[in-house]
């Protein structure tokens, strides 16, 4: 069932009509059709909150993880595949407004800008409402990621998974080259990782690092389903 914008906002505790919300579901490129302020920085709030929140529920419910174990935990909940589902569960694809490029190509339903929509979400519930509101929302929203990552805190970034074993298998290290591409207000960046001379997968992001990691990623599920 499609959410509406009334559903979306009871679900993060902020009333349909609030201006801060409408700016965090405006995304760069309805913005730049319409003059308004996109949600970038509203994203870049939310990112700071939702790294806090997350670091404060891992000490205060996970006191047998120590730092080290406790940053690869909040690394593997604090990124764009579990922040897209946090959006999805909430129905952010839904009510986000986006420029028409995007709409007809389905964006969506890109996991980059659902997760960013995300944040930029946390920001608006920070400002209006407070720490404590947004950290409550946070914790609620990725608490489950917290505690399966808690479960097998030796997992890492896909990146540093696929260099230990590519290492450890005489394949070398891993070597990115990133592309970008679209206008500036929605540029889209492409990773290809080469193990050797092969160029053994390809990514897509926001960021060059989320890129990156997706190229890493689709890398290492190749080896492992192989």
């Amino acid at each position: 069932m499609i959410s509406t914008l009334d559903t979306v906002a009871e679900r993060v505790g902020l009333a349909a009509s609030s201006p801060i919300l409408l700016t965090a579901l405006t995304h760069s490129s309805y913005a730049a059709e319409h003059d308004l302020e996109s949600n970038e920085r509203l994203e870049f709030l939310g990112d700071a909150v939702v790294d806090l929140a997350i670091a404060d529920l891992i000490v205060t419910r996970y006191p047998e993880l120590d730092e080290g174990t406790g940053s690869l935990v909040r690394s593997r909940v604090v990124n764009e595949g579990a922040l897209a589902e946090a959006a999805k569960s909430l129905g952010l694809g839904d009510v986000m407004r986006v420029g028409r490029g995007v709409k007809k190509e389905h964006g969506t339903e890109r996991p980059s800008l659902l997760a960013d929509a995300f944040e930029a979400v946390v920001a608006a519930l920070y400002l209006e409402r407070g720490y404590d509101v947004a950290r409550t929302f946070v914790h609620d929203a990725l608490e489950d990621e917290v505690r399966r990552a808690s479960k097998v805190p030796g997992d890492v970034d896909p990146k540093t998974q696929l260099r230990q074993w590519a290492e450890a298998t005489g394949r070398g290290t891993p070597v990115y080259d990133v592309s970008s591409s679209g206008p500036s207000h929605d540029v889209t960046f492409t990773a290809t990782v080469r193990l050797g001379d092969a160029v053994v997968a390809s990514g897509e992001g926001r960021s060059k690092k989320s890129a990156e990691a997706q190229a890493a990623q689709v890398a290492w599920r190749a080896h492992f389903d192989a």
